[in-house]
This record gives C-alpha cells, structure tokens and sequence, in this order.
C-alpha cells in the first residue's frame, strides 16, 4: 500500500494538543477512504503540519483531510525508502 507525506500551511502557534484533536479527527474517519494515518508533526514556528499516512491514493489523503477541516492539496507518494 503506497505511503504518503502531506503537508498543511496556517498552524502558527498551533499546540501539541491542538496537533492532537486535527490527528484524530482524521483517524476518527481514515477507514471511509481506507486510510491509515500514522503520525503527524508540527513546526509552530513557520504553521507548517507534516502527516505521516499509508492508503490507496493522494486523492484519499486529501478527502479525508477535507472532510475533517484541513484540506491540503500538497500529497507527496513517498515512492523511494532507504
């Protein structure tokens, strides 16, 4: 199953819990597009958000982001691991 990277702008000042409850809101829905999201960090200095996720497509990324209320359309297939 392909493994994704995506990437959300617009969390400055965002909190570990914060980053938290945005986490689960997408794993509370991830199996309506058979989605696994694993992980997630956080720079909250620059608001940038980096998930960590495993599933069919970038579409399914992002459809679960969307209906969980941080769409992104940055989705990066990480194709190549050393």
């Amino acid at each position: 199953m392909p493994r994704f990277m995506d990437v959300h702008d617009g969390f400055v000042g965002v909190t570990k819990e914060q980053l938290a409850e945005a986490h689960a809101a997408d794993v509370a829905i991830q199996d309506e597009e058979g989605m696994t999201f694993e992980k997630a960090w956080l720079d909250p200095e620059s608001g940038k958000v980096f998930c960590l996720s495993t599933g069919p497509s970038k579409e399914a990324v992002m459809r679960v982001h969307e209906k969980a209320g941080h769409p992104t359309g940055e989705v990066y297939e990480l194709a190549v691991e050393v």
